[in-house]
C-alpha cells in the first residue's frame, strides 16, 4: 500500500479522502444534535464540533485501514 489514491493520474493522500468522509458524516450528526437541543448543554460549540470531527476521523481511519491494506 502506498498511502495514496490514484484518481485519473492525480495522486491524492488517502487521509484526505478519509477527512472528506468524516466531514460528510459530521454534517448530519451536527444537524441532529442541533435539532434535539444538545448544544444547550455544550459550553463552546465550535470546540465541541472540532472534537466531534476528530473523533469521527479517528473512527473512519480505524475502520478503513484494515480494508485498505490488501
Amino acid at each position: 500500500m502506498t498511502g495514496e489514491l490514484d484518481l485519473y493520474g492525480v495522486f491524492v493522500p488517502s487521509l484526505a479522502a478519509w477527512m472528506l468522509l468524516a466531514f460528510a458524516v459530521s454534517l448530519p450528526l451536527r444537524w441532529l444534535l442541533a435539532r434535539i437541543g444538545f448544544y444547550h448543554l455544550v459550553w463552546h460549540r465550535p470546540l465541541f464540533d472540532l472534537a466531534l470531527y476528530v473523533v469521527l476521523l479517528g473512527a473512519v481511519v480505524a475502520i478503513a485501514v484494515p480494508f485498505a491494506t490488501t
